[in-house]
């Protein structure tokens, strides 16, 4: 089986695949600060509880496929790899590794590896072209053109940073549940700040998707296939009218296509 582990700036997604399919999942919190013994420690204990592994991760696990947007922790998960899982073959998605999308942005290195590894699996799943919406800490949107190259994107603040701010800068206002109010107009400042946090993402997500898809295909932009995934996605899924498909783990999946394409190095 394969193991993969997604970084991202507030938590971290880690996909146990069996094939291509996918057997179980955990979502646990980024903290920069874990080293590489307690990460060691938190996989041990995940995998532990799994029924279909054994009491070593190297029993049943063959191969571990990472990207990561938080270098520190990428950092500490190859002293991993190489201190307690050094006879299982290890991807770590970063400039030099083969994923078969051409980056075609003014400096392919400062584009994310969770964005390429979303192109990745939005290609192999749904062709091109296409645009992929992850919501997480940031909100990012990435086009894929018809030939399969990554040609670039979009970056919005986060529906939770978002949230946090207008808190922290609202003399009368404080973090709400995210949640779907009653209708827009808002009766109560609650409600009101869900409508405006909602209705306003979705809203910022079909003018971006919009104005994308034409620059990304003009002759005919509907044929531009849209993606959702994150973990704040199902949150805007109803409200937003461009999104086309849901793929939660789109990017554990493109970590698996990853994997398998530097597989003939091991």
């Amino acid at each position: 089986m394969l193991l993969t582990i997604d970084v991202g700036n507030t938590h971290t997604v880690l996909g146990l695949f069996d094939g291509e399919d996918i057997v179980e999942h955990w979502r646990i919190s980024t903290d920069a600060r874990r080293t590489a013994d307690e990460l060691a420690v938190l996989l041990q204990g995940l995998m532990g509880m799994h029924p279909l592994l054994g009491e070593e991760l190297g029993d049943s696990v063959d191969g571990i496929a990472v990207c990561s947007t938080v270098p520190s922790v990428l950092h500490e998960l190859r002293e991993v790899t190489r201190r307690y899982y050094g006879d299982i073959p290890a991807v770590l998605v970063e400039p030099g590794v083969k994923t078969g999308v051409p980056v075609i942005t003014d400096n392919p290195k400062e584009v994310g590896a969770d964005r390429i590894v979303n192109a990745v699996a939005a290609i192999e799943l749904y062709g091109g072209p296409c645009i992929v919406v992850d919501f997480g800490t940031a909100t990012t949107f990435d086009a894929v053109t018809a030939r399969g190259e990554y040609a670039g994107g979009a970056i919005a603040p986060g529906i939770e940073i978002s949230v946090e701010a207008l808190g922290l800068r609202g003399a009368q206002l404080r973090k709400v549940e995210l949640a779907r109010p009653r209708q827009v107009i808002g009766k109560n400042t609650v409600e009101s700040m869900q409508a405006g946090i909602l209705f306003g993402f979705a809203g910022q997500v079909d003018g971006v998707v919009e104005r994308m898809a034409r620059e990304l295909s003009p002759q005919d932009p509907e044929a531009v296939t849209v993606i959702a995934t994150g973990g704040l996605a199902p949150l805007v899924l109803r409200e937003a009218t461009v999104l086309d498909e849901h793929e939660p783990w789109l990017t554990l999946i493109g970590l698996r296509l990853v994997y398998e394409r530097n597989a003939a190095r091991f």
